[in-house]
């Protein structure tokens, strides 16, 4: 099996369950997680980076938290 096989694979489940991985990516479930993981990776990156890029950061955590999640 090669790695064409393996993307293959891969497309056809994501065809054949994509309303179910929809269901699970707007569950209160992947808010909490997508919020705890999100809300550390935006604090470490603020930790390392500059005072400059804080709201930069703060956008970008705020996009991605707009389409995981159910808020």
């Amino acid at each position: 099996m090669g790695i064409d096989d393996l993307v293959n694979q891969g497309k056809q489940f994501l065809d054949q369950h994509k309303d179910k991985i929809d269901d699970a990516l707007k569950s209160q479930q992947a808010e909490d997680a997508s919020d705890k993981a999100l809300d550390a990776a935006a604090e470490f990156v603020k930790k390392v980076a500059p005072d400059s890029v804080d709201q930069h950061v703060d956008n970008v955590r705020a996009n991605v938290d707009k389409h995981i999640g159910n808020q």
